[in-house]
């Protein structure tokens, strides 16, 4: 069984047929996802999906691309919405300098309540980051001088340098469709050196479809094409490579259920 650790079903559900989408992805073995928040202002939509949805979980958080219009200035808020039962992450956050649809400032600024609200309420931060290593690293190392937190950096398409930084802060690496891509070669050399027990795979649907279904939209089912990817890569069956990623996605969000199992009081249906 896959976990799909990084989707935007709220976006699918845009185009009409959310429930076909969910359905294709269980078929394809995908026991769990995780749709993540990328603007308070819509928090709601991405929590009332997860509600209705038993194998379905989210994240609250501001993309950086929206620090400007919603970044944070105190953890309130993101706090109090994570206590809600199908709230197992903190963002997505972190730093965009390749669109920089926000200023750089406001970014650092959102990033760092992010953390301090992973830190307060002991869910994992969900990291963002896009042409901006040195930065990420320099944030993640002073947040984790102010106190321990647990997190991943999603669709990881930085340099060694940052996942050498993740992993030793205890962080995750997630694993998006680009890996199947024929010129990420440099992300496969990162991902052969990357714990097994440290990886997650993830869709980031509806984008970065993977290959043999690049150029379409992408949706969780997809995850299957990254996890064969990725065993590849690490020389494991398929069925491995899903156990370990799987096991690794309910050990970090940590308030996900077992397949299958809704939170008590959330409201989920299967």
């Amino acid at each position: 069984m896959l976990v799909d650790s990084h989707c935007h079903l709220d976006y699918l559900a845009r185009d009409g047929d959310l429930e076909a989408v969910l359905a294709r992805a269980r078929a394809a073995g995908v026991a769990t996802m995780i749709t993540i928040c990328t603007k308070l202002s819509e928090f709601d939509v991405v929590r009332a999906i997860a509600d209705q949805h038993a194998d379905v979980y989210c994240s609250v958080g501001v993309h950086p691309h929206e620090a400007d219009a919603e970044g944070q200035v105190d953890t309130r808020r993101l706090v109090a919405h994570a206590r809600h039962a199908k709230v197992v992450g903190i963002g997505e956050t972190g730093l965009d300098y390749y669109y920089e649809h926000s200023p750089r400032q406001r970014q650092r600024d959102s990033f760092r309540v992010h953390i301090a609200a992973a830190r307060e309420t002991g869910l994992p931060l969900i990291v963002h980051s896009r042409d901006a290593d040195d930065d990420t690293a320099a944030l993640l190392r002073e947040g984790r001088g102010q106190g321990a937190f647990p997190g991943v950096i999603h669709c990881f398409t930085a340099g060694p340098e940052l996942a050498k930084t993740a992993l030793d802060l205890g962080f995750y690496i997630s694993i998006s469709g680009i890996v199947t891509f024929r010129k990420a070669e440099a992300l496969r050399a990162i991902v052969r050196d990357v714990p097994l027990d440290r990886l997650l795979i993830e869709t980031d649907a509806p984008y970065l479809a993977p290959e043999p279904k690049r150029g379409k939209r992408n949706e969780p089912a997809f995850v299957a094409h990254t996890a064969a990817a990725v065993a590849k890569i690490k020389d494991r069956s398929i069925n491995d490579l899903a156990d370990i990623t799987s096991a690794n996605a309910r050990r970090l969000f940590s308030k996900i259920g077992a397949p299958g199992a809704a939170p008590a009081g959330s409201g989920a249906r299967a």
